[in-house]
């Protein structure tokens, strides 16, 4: 687990750990917040994937056609998908939080 957290990059995935932690305290305190918590959480996680994407692109652009193997690019791109899948986790456990709360009819 702290394999894949280094490397979905440090800054992304403390910043989607930070809103993790405020999503928790907002379940305690505000939990009218806590789906939009949520939602931040996997926003941020799309928003720092397409960095990655647009990182990944400027840099095969900058290398030239032919040039770079296929596996490279993949792994490259497996390791852009961990922050949304990051995210994802994040909203679906605000969901459930959630569903927790909601009163019982």
């Amino acid at each position: 687990m702290f394999k894949l957290f280094y490397l979905g990059g440090i800054a992304p995935m403390t910043i989607l750990t930070i809103i993790l932690l405020a999503l928790l305290l907002t379940a305690w305190k505000a939990p009218a917040w806590v789906k939009e918590m949520g939602i931040i959480a996997l926003v941020g996680g799309v928003i720092f994937a397409l960095i990655g994407f647009y990182i990944g692109a400027t840099e095969i652009e900058a290398i030239g056609d032919g040039e770079i193997s296929q596996s490279l690019v993949w792994g490259a791109m497996a390791l852009t998908v961990i922050t949304p899948i990051y995210g994802l986790l994040i909203y679906l456990v605000s969901l459930i939080i959630r569903i927790i709360q909601k009163p019982r009819i």
